[in-house]
């Protein structure tokens, strides 16, 4: 019987579990999109590009949904035994509520597993693939955009100005004006057509301008006179000009040169990284010691030459005499001051942005085991908390979840931020949301395995009562003398 209820409720977690994660996916990759829509958006990319760009980013951010998914198919699943009073019906037949959790609970460790070696093995390699073709998009020119009176310049050595734009696909041109740059000779050499006819040549791989009834002037100057110059003017009736379209292709950066971002570490390669960058401040602070002494001189007071009390062969130094010796000694004193507080706060600096490069490093370690544990953390919540609510479907469900995500999703920036800065230990920031919410799944636990009805209103009249604290009619009761 336990084995069927097992796959009963095993399949009943499927489903949702299955929804919620696509549902999930969609909007974190949506969000995802628009964050880099800006330099995505005009440049032309491809089919290809855009498709490889979503699988990438898809990728990344299943660790982020799994949680989620798992929180909120959770809660659906025993939301819903509880609605149809299955949950009632199991209980009655003797069977603990902690048994009835098992099966989904021995699939979510292995999700949390599974999350964990996806997280240590596919995200560093998917980081790579992604950001360095995000990068060779970003460096990517904008596809050609030649808009009606301005110049545009987006083809190397040539400058292109058109008057008006007609036809159907606005591929007819009126009042055509070409600088030619190549020659490094400024404006020498310009191309002016009273209409032309834009078209790409070669399987995209060039512009080609079909000009009409125009002019080439070429400047030259006058071999007498530097001063002076004189234009060659030519005209045409008809001149077909190619430009070369190269510079708009997607070229591809080795993928080698970003493997080192922590991004695409795993934790071995994280460890070892940030074991560099601990030795490497140790030596750096071993050597501003040995510094920092050169700047240090042991003035005695006999050094000044005479002290203004003593005397010199009977007789006492003067005042001016003694201000001149000792003046260009507290000058002296104050450069190396100076000097002092400006290189240690040069180190200081340094010194710093290499330890918050080191926070950078563990903060990528913990977050791999952070996320993983948040699998199941998410289920502690979810399926209590479904049991107690008793209710499936869309709707409490989803507001439930999305209320503990949003503590959760902040809770780990904030965590991040304070590890980042020093303000906390990189490790408490990082496991700090789940260090949060660990007693509320816990709390959540304890009420539904009691049967405590904590969405009721008679539980919260009790609950001071439970906790010692005296109700609010006994405080305002009259006592009798």
């Amino acid at each position: 019987m336990l084995k069927k209820l097992d796959k009963l409720i095993l399949k009943a977690f499927a489903g949702p579990f299955l929804l919620t994660f696509a549902v999930v996916q969609f909007i974190l990759l949506t969000h995802t999109l628009l964050k880099y829509l800006d330099d995505i958006i005009g440049k032309d990319l491809g089919t290809g590009v855009l498709l490889q760009l979503l699988f990438y980013f898809s990728v990344l951010i299943v660790p982020v949904s799994l949680p989620l998914a798992v929180l909120l198919s959770s809660l659906m699943t025993y939301g819903n035994l509880g609605e149809h009073h299955e949950l009632t019906a199991i209980k009655a037949s003797g069977i603990a509520l902690t048994r009835i959790l098992r099966p989904v609970l021995l699939l979510t460790m292995g999700l949390a597993v599974g999350a964990f070696w996806f997280n240590e093995t596919i995200v560093p390699r998917a980081n790579l693939k992604a950001y360095s073709l995000l990068w060779d998009v970003r460096q990517q020119k904008l596809a050609l955009d030649i808009r009606e009176g301005v110049f545009y310049n987006g083809i190397p050595g040539y400058t292109i100005k058109v008057d008006k734009k007609t036809g159907e696909n606005g591929d007819r041109l009126h009042g055509v004006m070409i600088y030619d740059h190549t020659q490094k000779s400024g404006n020498a050499v310009v191309m002016l057509a009273d209409s032309g006819r834009m078209f790409t040549r070669f399987n995209g791989g060039y512009l080609g301008l079909e000009l009409f009834h125009g002019h080439n002037y070429v400047e030259q100057p006058d071999a007498s006179n530097r001063a002076g110059a004189s234009f060659v003017r030519q005209g045409f009736d008809h001149n077909m000009v190619t430009f070369s379209l190269a510079s708009f292709d997607l070229n591809r950066t080795k993928e080698e040169l970003f493997s080192t971002n922590r991004m695409m570490l795993n934790i071995a390669q994280l460890k070892h990284s940030t074991d560099s960058v601990q030795k490497r401040i140790r030596i750096e602070h071993h050597q501003i010691t040995r510094q920092t002494n050169g700047y240090f001189t042991f003035l005695r007071f006999d050094t000044t030459g005479r002290a203004a009390s003593r005397k010199v062969e009977g007789w006492q130094v003067p005042t001016t005499r003694l201000a001149a010796t000792t003046a260009p000694i507290i000058q002296q004193a104050t450069n190396r001051a100076s000097n002092l507080r400006a290189f240690a706060n040069s180190n200081a600096e340094r010194l710093n942005e290499m330890a918050k490069n080191s926070a950078l490093f563990r903060i990528e370690v913990y977050r791999k085991y952070s996320q993983s544990v948040a699998v199941l953390l998410m289920f502690l919540i979810g399926a209590p908390l479904g049991s107690i609510i008793k209710k499936g479907g869309l709707g409490v469900p989803i507001l439930v979840s999305i209320l503990f995500f949003i503590i959760y999703y902040v809770l780990s920036i904030m965590g991040e931020k304070y590890g980042r800065e020093f303000v906390m230990p990189v490790g408490i920031g990082m496991w700090m949301s789940n260090l949060v919410l660990l007693p509320a799944g816990l709390f959540f636990l304890y009420q539904a395995y009691n049967d405590s009805g904590l969405l009721e209103l008679d539980f919260w009249r009790r609950l001071p009562q439970r906790l010692g604290i005296p109700s609010l009619r006994k405080l305002t009761e009259p006592t009798e003398e």
